[in-house]
């Protein structure tokens, strides 16, 4: 199938199919084609902004703090949208965590993981929240992980010291509490 006419399809099927989740779904072009990105649409925090440009180049709703952007930032915070029909390889919520801890310890080995607590979005979707603390070099982030309708759901804030992302935790806690995806 030509990248075009599957790129068609594709928005035939996103658009005949319900979706239960506020996300925002966009297209930008890439490589030759163009590539469908989901994210969470929530507003963002007291002195933070959504850096447009690298939420549209990462396929993230890309938020930093007032007066940096997010490539430059020190801590970041950002969400992203995994629409199941196109990840048929993680069936489950536990799956998709169980692979990102994976992916997190290939990297750093020696790398530190504790779940802390749950965490509700503004709808009172439950998300389950993990710290990845780096044994060296690396950054420090909370991963706090959902499922709503066709949608995984992911939030992150990271950082590239402890006390950033210590810092920033309460703005993270309102991002996600800003999301409302229920109707």
């Amino acid at each position: 199938m030509k990248p075009t006419i599957l790129f068609f399809c594709s928005l035939l099927l996103l658009t005949a199919t319900p979706l239960q989740a506020e996300i925002v779904k966009t297209s930008v072009p890439c490589e030759g084609n163009n590539c469908l990105y989901w994210w969470p649409k929530a507003p963002s925090p007291p002195g933070w902004h959504q850096d447009q440009q690298a939420s549209d180049a990462s396929g993230i709703n890309a938020q930093a703090p007032d007066g940096t952007s997010f490539k430059e930032a020190e801590t970041v915070i950002y969400a992203k949208a995994m629409y199941k029909p196109l990840v048929p390889t993680i069936a489950t919520l536990a799956a998709l965590i169980s692979e990102d801890k994976k992916d997190f310890l290939a990297r750093d080995p020696k790398l530190s993981i504790s779940e802390p607590e749950t965490l509700t979005t503004g709808d009172g979707t439950v998300l389950r929240s993990y710290t990845f603390a780096p044994s060296a070099d690396g950054n420090w982030e909370e991963v706090a992980y959902g499922e709503e309708g066709k949608f995984y759901l992911i939030f992150t804030v990271s950082s590239r010291t402890k006390a950033g992302r210590n810092k920033s935790r309460d703005a993270f806690l309102q991002f996600i509490k800003g999301y409302r995806g229920k109707p």
